[in-house]
């Protein structure tokens, strides 16, 4: 991992930015996305996409995106060959994605899979766990693991999970968790009560074969040293 300084003048101020850079080659680019950042491009030039190509001196293109409250390891295109190729492994689920999330409270289980059908409200930005299959539902299904439990003076028992996603659906991994009584810390749309921190779920790490050059790429970021992440700082998966 590389950190690169960006300066970006965006009406009517000059922003700069630090970019960890994960992985770089002339094909692809995994980054790690700031909470709080957009993923995708919004017209304030205050998004991954655009810093990526002001730091690659062109056109970057998304491959997945992430909640603007969720930071971590984002895979990006330099070209459009390589965009294709990239957004088709995504579609065949032939890209790993794996996330750390804290939960308000203790899975029923210390391992185990949820598998859901999720109906998602695109007036309300938000989705639903419904019981039935009709238009606009759709399946979704992840795998997690427990790695950790605290017992905290402030907001009571909190736990670390490993999260391998099946399926991407839109805030995926909150409502699955949320429908089971766990909310993710912070997560205050899904019915968490903690409202010192954002949605507490980061992109650890991304693994999948390079489609242009046959390499293994596992990029790998942790999250920032804030809480409620600095209450597992000795807890995160050994790699």
């Amino acid at each position: 991992m590389h950190i690169c300084f960006i300066e970006h003048w965006c009406s009517p101020y000059t922003m700069r930015f630090l970019m960890d850079i994960l992985f770089e080659d002339k094909h692809i680019l995994i980054c790690e996305k700031p909470v709080g950042m957009s993923s995708e491009p919004n017209g304030s030039g205050n998004d991954i996409v655009t810093l990526a190509s002001l730091y690659t001196g062109h056109t970057c293109f998304p491959i997945h995106r992430l909640d603007q409250t969720t930071g971590g390891a984002i895979v990006l295109a330099k070209t459009r060959d390589s965009s294709a190729k990239l957004s088709a492994m995504v579609q065949n689920r032939n890209v790993s994605k794996e996330y750390l999330a804290i939960v308000d409270g203790i899975p029923a289980e210390e391992h185990g899979t949820m598998q859901d059908l999720l109906f998602r409200d695109s007036h309300k930005n938000k989705s639903f766990v419904v019981t039935r299959m009709r238009t606009g539902v759709r399946n979704a299904s992840l795998e997690y693991r427990l790695l950790s439990t605290t017992d905290t003076d402030s907001c009571g028992k909190i736990s670390l999970v490993l999260i391998k996603l099946h399926t991407g659906r839109t805030h995926q991994i909150r409502v699955q968790f949320a429908s089971r009584e766990i909310p993710l810390l912070g997560d205050r749309k899904y019915g968490s009560r903690e409202n010192r921190c954002t949605t507490a779920l980061w992109s650890f790490r991304i693994h999948f074969k390079h489609p242009m050059t046959g390499e293994i790429i596992n990029a790998v970021s942790f999250p920032k040293r804030t809480w409620p992440w600095t209450e597992f700082n000795a807890d995160y998966p050994d790699i």
